[in-house]
């Protein structure tokens, strides 16, 4: 059997307030082309199909308008699950008929014990889950963390697995020995633990993980994540997107690279730099601007926005750092002037100007005037 394994689509997230919803279905285009070029028997998809519990209409509307497309029309099955993003019981409304159409979705615990066979393959798809929830099915208080769960979990879908077939794992949660590398990925903790033991997967011939952002956060043959299919944050400005397309025979996973409609870049310089030369990128893909300028510049914002439209964060290289105050003797000794000197040149990195010392110098003489 060869499938897709994707992850991570957060239909209706926007990136600091700039919509993303033409840019995903860009995206689902572009899978949705792979598949058909590679001619997958299914379509996995690991969880966090929207970015919020409550999703707006648009988003909705866009989603079924791909899954149908991808099910109805070009009647490929797709294999899916809730993630710690979706509101598993709004995502799971209509699951009961889906599966008519070779669309396999599920939002409950009690369902992954339930393998769905397409090809030579048996699938479990374990949707996100809280720890009580796996002490409730299991009728065991004795279950404390997330590794008591899954070493339980896998051992009763291990009771249904046919020997002649190969076993895929769908899941969403933080795998051990991870590395999380973007803050667009929202930690996941279950049972007051954040990881997954890798070795209690080991059963399986291939786990298709969602939840991590990045598909090399985890270096494992057969334990993969697939990333989300676009760059939802600056820290992931860096990455290259796609998805695995996994035979079972001989076993083998192909990365498939996925081109951004709009990417992230980072700039810096100085202001006066920035706004006088042309973007060496796309006017209107996403920026990062770090300015290095030390001086105030009223409306910066919006005055770089005239030439890079899309700033979705703005910084400075000199910005004001904290610094531990203390209080020896020789700093006791020292004049005002001194001290502001002192306390300038540690919080902004760089010596006052003579202009800068000379007005301190007047505003300390006033300041004296006036108390005397």
């Amino acid at each position: 059997m060869r499938f897709l394994h994707t992850a991570d689509w957060h239909v209706g997230k926007n990136l600091n307030g700039f919509d993303l919803l033409a840019d995903q279905q860009n995206v689902f285009e572009q899978i949705e082309g792979i598949a058909q070029d590679k001619q997958v028997d299914g379509v996995v998809i690991a969880g966090d199909l929207y970015d919020r519990s409550i999703p707006s209409e648009a988003a909705v509307h866009q989603l079924n308008q791909e899954l149908v497309q991808l099910n109805l029309v070009d009647h490929l099955p797709i294999l899916a699950i809730s993630g710690n993003h979706d509101s598993a019981t709004r995502l799971g409304t209509g699951a009961d008929w889906f599966v008519n159409e070779s669309f396999y979705l599920n939002t409950t615990l009690t369902d992954a014990f339930r393998p769905v066979t397409v090809g030579d393959t048996e699938f479990f798809l374990l949707p996100y889950f809280g720890i009580q929830a796996v002490r409730n099915y299991f009728g065991d208080d004795k279950i404390h963390n997330v590794n008591d769960a899954m070493e339980r979990i896998v051992g009763e879908m291990q009771k249904n697995f046919t020997p002649a077939l190969h076993h895929v794992l769908v899941a969403h949660f933080f795998a051990a020995g991870s590395e999380r590398t973007a803050d667009s990925e929202t930690t996941i903790e279950v049972g007051g633990l954040s990881a997954v033991a890798t070795t209690t997967l080991a059963p399986f011939d291939y786990v298709a993980l969602g939840h991590l952002h990045n598909r090399n956060a985890l270096r494992a043959d057969r334990i993969r994540y697939s990333g989300s299919p676009m760059k939802f944050s600056v820290s992931e400005a860096g990455q290259e997107k796609g998805v695995w397309i996994i035979d079972t025979v001989p076993f083998n996973a192909e990365w498939v690279p996925l081109r951004p409609a709009h990417d992230i870049h980072k700039i810096k310089g100085t202001f006066a730099d920035l706004v006088a030369n042309s973007p060496q990128q796309p006017r209107d893909d996403f920026y990062d601007v770090e300015l290095t300028d030390h001086e105030r510049i009223p409306d910066v914002l919006n005055k770089l926005r005239e030439r890079y439209p899309k700033i979705v964060s703005l910084h400075r290289t000199h910005e004001a750092r904290q610094i531990d105050f203390d209080h020896p003797q020789t700093r006791r000794q020292q004049s005002p002037t001194e001290l502001l000197a002192d306390f300038y040149q540690q919080t902004m990195g760089i010596d006052m100007t003579d202009q800068q010392a000379k007005w301190a110098a007047n505003a300390l003489t006033a300041i004296k005037g006036e108390e005397e």
